[in-house]
């Protein structure tokens, strides 16, 4: 880092440097003590850069260096022409000192090309915008200051060349500065105080050609202060910390705005020689005409290799524009749009396929692992599915996590060997970071017959895609029932809004009894639809629908209050009586939705009801994956409510379940219970689970319990609640429960 000592130290040097400019015009003009002086404000020039080489090291020292020879060669000079002048007595023009002070143009030219090239690299453009500007420039200086001085009556051929060199030299200098500031890149500090030295030379080399041309030049001019500057810029410039570093590139506004100058600049320059060519007296003068129109043909071609260049770059630029709207830039498979172009040629000259694949529980990487681990995975599987599809198709990313293929012409045994290899393809995990990751996925199948409008075959692949995710199948073709079902399901979603809100739902509650008297210990509610055309509708039909289109959050909300409600009503008119707890199911969207824990503690707060006396039901396979589903039971439990795992040994079962989420009852399966009475497997199953929960803790109940053979032998292994029908069905009001000492004594 640098100090403050370095980061002001130009600016000390750029004060002090201009002391001994004031002090030359202090001194008496054209004496040896205002040379001595001049010839000061050179050299430390010079030891200013090579200090600045010393201390910022520069990754190109060499163009520093050739600035301080550039100015040792002009102050060797005036060292010359002083010996000339006070030890000779002579003041010869042209003389050795002019060798000197034309050297010093190619070593500040040289180390300006280095410069430009250091910062730019190979840039043909640049190059072209250099040379129409310096020839734009040069026709100019050629008709108002250099043709003059050539052709002029004063001084010797000799005497006029040289005095033309100068300003030409300055020209080129100017030129390939215009790079410097005209680019993509922001000039530094360091760059404007080296444009600004520059440009007070030219003005300097002009202003003394003129004067020497056509009238009389002495010591201590105040144009000496221009190249007194010059000298000492060139100095500070390399003082400055910005010497040493690269240009920061321009922000895309301030980009436009130098686009828009250069090509303002460059029309001036462009336009300068067939505007010259009406300059009153033109025509009389044919040297300058024939230079001017000459000039004019060298920018025409120099605009046309411009133009030229511009093309290709445009047209180069559509290409990656094109590129970049027809694929997607995370896998660079083709995207939607550029799939749905190639369906739409496929289905026009043949009979095209599509697989439509989505991975299954992409969500859960993002949420866990985060996005960025999510993107490499995606890339990673885009690799793997273009591997499977080889030649045969193509392979796009939709968006998101699905994919879909495009099969041209291919027959059902083609179909369904791809499909065959893109399973195969995600069967292995995929290593992402210190991640090792299991993909699967759901296809869905269509073929493009039979159908009016291309697209048509991807919104088939779409439903089946579905299907195979309701069924749990690995793909799944499109058949015409699929839509009747979504039609269905459809109307299915519009009529339960028009139920929620007119009142159409209802709640029955089931007993949760104790074993073996069969005392009422809770409830159950039980969400039920009255149709008012089509009698009662199942949960079974219309809960999944809710569960898909995401209205079972608001039904959710809906049963909580309720069931609240009502267990608090019991509370206050049976007292001892009332059931102890009530038990409400919630649904893995429910879970995953934020605010989970605010709903059921505004469904507390408003019905009065304590926390302990409410249980919350989750299934196994609603919190398995963890992350945001797990977290909100700990939210819920933090309020006070009891958890309870739902159909317990049905869904993805596993002991690490138990440990990780925060439940205090276990809910055995009616599948586990059907054949207790069996002494076989389900048996088995039956008592190793009522060993789990108790050595866990955990309050087991027994579900689905439909004779007294089962009670009997339930209980006998050890569990001491259950429900099902032959304790009681689900009614609207207050359960009643059977009297199993009166049904034993039958």
């Amino acid at each position: 880092m640098l100090s403050k000592r370095g980061c002001w130290g130009w600016l000390l040097a750029l004060c002090g440097g201009t002391l001994p400019v004031g002090i030359y015009f202090l001194l008496p003009a054209g004496s040896l003590a205002q040379n001595l002086t001049y010839n000061a404000v050179g050299l430390l020039s010079a030891v200013f850069i090579v200090a600045g080489v010393r201390r910022y090291r520069p990754a190109r020292p060499a163009l520093w260096y050739l600035f301080a020879a550039g100015q040792l060669a002009s102050v060797a000079g005036d060292v010359t022409w002083e010996i000339y002048a006070y030890v000779l007595d002579q003041e010869p023009f042209p003389s050795l000192a002019d060798v000197f002070y034309l050297g010093t143009y190619p070593l500040l030219l040289a180390g300006l090309v280095l410069l430009v090239r250091d910062r730019r690299g190979r840039d043909l453009t640049g190059l072209i915008d250099a040379a129409i500007l310096a020839t734009g420039l040069g026709l100019v200086f050629w008709v108002f200051v250099l043709h003059p001085i050539a052709a002029g009556e004063a001084g010797s051929p000799l005497e006029r060349m040289i005095n033309t060199a100068y300003p030409a030299a300055d020209v080129m200098l100017l030129a390939v500065l215009a790079r410097l500031f005209t680019g993509r890149a922001v000039p530094t500090v360091s760059g404007r105080l080296l444009g600004t030295a520059a440009v007070l030379l030219l003005i300097a080399d002009v202003g003394y050609a003129v004067l020497s041309q056509y009238g009389s030049y002495d010591g201590g001019h105040p144009l000496d202060s221009l190249w007194l500057l010059s000298y000492l810029l060139w100095g500070v410039a390399a003082l400055h910390p910005s010497m040493a570093f690269a240009q920061p590139a321009r922000p895309p506004a301030m980009r436009t705005r130098v686009a828009a100058g250069r090509l303002v600049l460059l029309t001036a320059s462009s336009l300068l020689a067939p505007c010259m060519l009406f300059l009153p007296g033109m025509t009389e003068r044919p040297g300058d005409w024939i230079v001017v129109t000459a000039g004019a043909v060298v920018l025409f071609l120099l605009v046309a290799v411009r133009m030229s260049g511009l093309v290709t770059q445009v047209q180069r630029q559509a290409g990656q524009l094109e590129q970049l709207a027809m694929h997607d830039e995370l896998t660079g498979l083709d995207n939607r749009r550029q799939f749905e172009h190639r369906l739409r040629t496929a289905w026009e000259t043949g009979q095209p396929s599509v697989a439509l694949l989505d991975l299954d529980d992409f969500k859960n990487v993002n949420d866990q692992l985060g996005h960025a681990v999510g993107d490499r995975l995606l890339a990673e599987v885009a690799g793997r599915l273009a591997d499977a599809v080889g030649d045969t198709g193509s392979v796009a990313r939709m968006g998101g996590d699905e994919f879909a293929v495009l099969l041209p012409d291919a027959g059902d045994e083609t179909v369904a060997s791809v499909t065959d290899r893109l399973l195969r393809a995600l069967q292995q995990p995929v290593r992402v970071g210190r991640h090792e990751l299991l993909v699967g996925a759901s296809i869905g199948l269509a073929r493009g017959t039979g159908v009016t409008e291309p697209l048509e075959a991807l919104r088939r692949a779409d439903v089946a895609m579905y299907a195979a995710k309701e069924r749990g199948e690995p793909y799944c073709w499109y058949v015409p029932e699929m839509d009747r079902r979504a039609g269905e399901e459809a109307r299915i979603g519009a009529e339960l809004r028009t139920a929620l809100d007119t009142g159409q739902l209802r709640l029955a509650y089931q007993p949760i009894v104790e074993l073996p008297l069969g005392r009422l210990v809770a409830v159950e509610a039980l969400v039920r639809w009255e149709h008012p055309e089509r009698g009662l509708i199942s949960p079974a039909a219309f809960i999944p629908v809710a569960e898909r289109n995401g209205m079972i959050v608001e039904l959710g909300a809906w049963v909580l209050r309720e069931a609240c409600g009502q267990a608090a009503r019991w509370r206050a008119e049976l007292g001892d009586a009332a059931p102890q707890r009530i038990s409400v199911n919630v649904s893995a969207r429910q879970l995953t939705r934020p605010g989970l824990a605010a709903v059921v503690a505004g469904a507390l707060a408003d019905s009065g009801l304590p926390a302990s006396c409410l249980t919350i039901e989750v299934t196994e396979t609603a919190v398995f994956e963890g992350g945001r589903a797990v977290e909100a039971l700990h939210e819920l439990q933090r309020l006070g409510v009891r958890i309870a795992l739902d159909d317990f040994g049905t869904g993805h079962s596993s002991l690490t379940l138990l440990q990780t989420v925060p439940a205090q009852v276990l809910k055995v399966d009616k599948s586990f219970i059907d054949e207790v009475t069996m002494r076989g497997r389900q048996a088995v199953i039956c008592t190793a689970l009522i060993q789990v929960a108790d050595g866990l803790g955990m309050t087991a109940v027994a579900e689905g319990v439909e004779t007294a053979e089962q009670a009997a032998e339930l209980y006998r292994l050890g569990y001491r609640l259950a429900q099902g029908y032959w304790f009681g069905r689900p009614a609207a009001d207050l359960p009643v429960v059977r009297d199993l000492q009166r049904a034993d004594s039958r």
